[in-house]
């Protein structure tokens, strides 16, 4: 007798503690479906394409390179590395610091884990951004405007 009370008490507890890990399993596999379907969108929603040509940088400064411009096709990596598309002698740069990619007129920005953060109009860039004609851009000490 005491061997099925004990056996249903076993049940009593177990099946609830079933249900609760099956619920909170549920609850993160829903989550991860959500952060694929958000991160799978294009930047900024839309196809649309851009008028006048593609978006490319000109340097501010340093005052050596200001005025030149720098074409984004198709991506290009900033950074103090020998290896990156645009290597500069910046301090302040980290090796690998950013990345710019130009699709279809539109020009995005994303910092690559920088130590001192790649900036758009003084605002630190958190994942990619858009960037749209006359923003400024500060990677380290470097600064560029995004022009046609």
């Amino acid at each position: 007798m005491r061997l099925l009370a004990a056996t249903s008490n076993y049940a009593a507890l177990v099946r609830p503690l079933q249900l609760v890990v099956m619920v909170i399993a549920l609850l993160f596999f829903v989550r991860v479906m959500r952060v694929a379907v958000v991160e799978s969108k294009p930047v900024d929603g839309s196809t649309r394409r851009r008028r006048g040509g593609n978006l490319a940088l000109r340097y501010i400064e340093p005052h050596e390179h200001k005025g030149e411009r720098v074409e984004v096709s198709p991506a290009i990596v900033i950074g103090r590395s020998p290896e990156c598309d645009i290597s500069l002698a910046d301090t302040y740069l980290s090796s690998r610091h950013a990345r710019l990619a130009s699709d279809d007129g539109d020009l995005t920005l994303e910092d690559l884990g920088s130590t001192n953060g790649t900036y758009v109009n003084q605002e630190l860039v958190r994942g990619r951004v858009l960037l749209e004609r006359g923003d400024i851009v500060q990677v380290g000490g470097v600064l560029f405007e995004v022009v046609r």
